[in-house]
């Protein structure tokens, strides 16, 4: 049995993964073709390479599959309810950082808080017999930050495209989503609300609590810890 590193299979977040582990002297790297989901380490024994969409990467976390994970704050904070007793954060590696927001129409123009958009809620439901609704990917970030808010009438609605045209398109009120900069956010017409930050994410180093680790692993462990410390 072998450590096992689950890290993004492609695109920016990958390379840029594969960039912070090479400075603590561990080599990431694909193997075969582009298309092919196949890895390899090299700079520490008894590890292996899993790759995997950013998305999954909690799931065998929590589940214990993989020992160790490369993923968004933000995707371990919503798909995992219990994460704090299913995974543990090893270090954050400093990029990959956005925030989920709660933006709603440039035009409302005394909307500005949660409370202004619980009265807002509350007469849309009353001039149209349905609640607001917010489109989003984070049904239970989102969902627990406007109750905590003291938002009553909403509903969410799953977004799996573009959220930030969700708004144009008339098939939500307001949306929460994931910005790094707000420029697409302001392209789309669409403000933050002055308390409307309801996760701060970076990409993170995650540790699963409950994969199984026998003797020969917690050498590997040990050896991981080490190289890990260089770059911390």
């Amino acid at each position: 049995m072998t450590v096992k590193l689950g890290v993004p299979s492609k695109g920016r977040l990958m390379e840029k993964t594969f960039d912070w582990f090479d400075r603590a002297g561990i080599r990431l790297k694909r193997t075969g073709s582009d298309r092919e989901y196949a890895g390899a380490i090299e700079g520490i024994e008894g590890m292996s390479l899993v790759l995997l969409s950013a998305g999954e990467i909690p799931r065998e976390l929590a589940t214990g599959r993989i020992h160790f994970g490369v993923t968004g704050t933000d995707l371990v904070h919503e798909k995992l309810p219990l994460w704090e007793t299913q995974v543990e954060p090893v270090a954050e590696l400093g990029f990959g950082q956005a925030d989920l927001v709660l933006a709603v129409p440039q035009l409302w123009v005394d909307v500005d808080t949660l409370d202004d958009l619980d009265a807002v809620a509350a007469a849309f439901r009353a001039r149209h017999g349905h609640r607001l609704r917010i489109a989003t990917k984070y049904h239970r970030l989102v969902r627990e930050f406007l109750v905590r808010g003291g938002v009553a009438d909403f509903a969410l609605v799953d977004s799996q495209g573009a959220t930030e045209g969700t708004v144009k398109n008339e098939t939500a009120e307001a949306i929460a989503d994931i910005t790094s900069t707000g420029e697409t956010l302001r392209a789309n017409h669409l403000k933050i609300l002055s308390d409307g930050l309801i996760l701060k994410s970076q990409a993170t180093l995650w540790k699963s609590r409950v994969a199984q680790v026998g003797d020969a692993e917690r050498a590997t462990l040990e050896r991981f810890a080490e190289r890990l410390a260089a770059v911390q």
